[in-house]
């Protein structure tokens, strides 16, 4: 843990040291998407993500929850510097297991610098690599991630039912009122999942399940007044998708909202801000950061033929994922049912303002 404080102390010095020397490229409307070369990393970006987040069942009959997510980050420092220790790109990345019988969390975190034979995101199709951990797409379509932390491991194959759901305008998804508060967008929903989870140094045991697999990258991720989001990505059991956001400001207010629904015939329905409502039913306060979450709520979309509600219900209270000590933010990531389907919640920014 030392490591990776030490790692993003540095990272965010040579950002400060060096604030305007980098030129991202900013998200724009029209940039068609193509695959699979869309599944890799585009590295001029400030930021992107691979995120998969999905249910379990255990030989047992048993539900748990996991996550996992590869982060890479273009620092803004000068790319004319030839030393070989400049951090041209960071990596890091984070896993976790919720498991009712546990009560919370179990997770585990990776960081590094790109380069050195410790950490690589490769551009033309998925292939992350982060000091052991990986994320990639094998030859046959699946994708496959295998990670090793305290307390738990696994070793887990996603074959795409689907194809890709994309986000937003065909890809470009905005996040403010601004046109370049916006990422490009791209979800892999009702993934099959197979492979085996080993938890506290026992042996590996088969699971199966369902997962999403959401994929974005940006330059400009959230407006200046926005302090976080609540996000959700349910797989429907009629076959269709949903994913909806809010993102908000240190008001509480509603900065931007949005998403879409994929209905069972491979329809969309694309929302907009007024769509899209995020209504707190219940809140749990953590022990740990006493941060306030609202970790029920009632999610209600507006389509043409009416409004529908998807109360959002999670497998357990405390499923917090505080990474301070690896240098992350604090945030909620939980396994959540819902009326006809089942996914998962992220809420961000209320330990703190969320910094990107």
């Amino acid at each position: 843990m030392v490591f990776l404080r030490t790692l993003f102390a540095l990272l965010l010095g040579l950002t400060a040291a060096h604030p305007a020397e980098t030129a991202y490229p900013a998200v724009r409307p029209g940039v068609a998407l193509a695959f699979p070369a869309d599944h890799g990393a585009h590295p001029a970006f400030r930021t992107e993500w691979w995120y998969v987040t999905g249910w379990l069942k255990t030989a047992e009959g048993r539900d748990l929850g996991f996550q996992v997510t590869f982060f890479r980050t273009r620092p803004s420092v000068n790319a004319d510097n030839p030393s070989r220790f400049t951090p041209g790109q960071v990596l890091f990345a984070h896993a976790a297991i919720s498991d009712p019988e546990t009560g919370r969390l179990i997770h585990g975190e990776r960081a590094a610098r790109a380069g050195f034979g410790l950490a690589e995101a490769k551009t033309g199709d998925a292939d992350v690599a982060l000091a052991g951990w990986t994320f990639r797409r094998e030859p046959d379509g699946r994708f496959t991630t295998r990670v090793a932390a305290e307390g738990f491991a696994f070793d887990l194959a996603f074959d795409p039912t689907q194809e890709p759901f994309l986000q937003g305008e065909a890809g470009y998804s905005r996040k403010g009122p601004s046109e370049g508060d916006a990422s490009h967008y791209y979800s892999l929903p009702h993934l099959a999942v197979s492979g085996t989870l080993t938890r506290d140094g026992g042996s590996a045991e088969a699971v199966t399940g369902t997962a999403w697999l959401d994929r974005e990258w940006s330059s400009n991720y959230l407006a200046p007044d926005a302090a976080g989001w609540d996000w959700t990505g349910l797989n429907l059991d009629d076959g269709g998708a949903l994913m909806a956001f809010r993102i908000r400001g240190a008001d509480g207010g509603t900065v931007w909202a949005g998403g879409s629904l994929r209905r069972p015939d491979g329809t969309i329905q694309r929302f907009q801000p007024g769509d899209v409502t995020l209504e707190p039913v219940r809140t749990w306060r953590s022990p740990r950061t006493d941060a306030d979450y609202p970790v029920e709520q009632i999610l209600t979309i507006r389509l043409p033929e009416g409004e529908r509600r998807f109360p959002l219900t999670p497998l357990f209270d405390d499923q917090e994922l505080d990474g301070r000590s690896g240098g992350l933010p604090v945030y909620w990531e939980g396994a959540v049912t819902t009326t006809g389907g089942r996914g998962y919640l992220e809420l961000t920014g209320y330990a703190a303002r969320l910094r990107m």
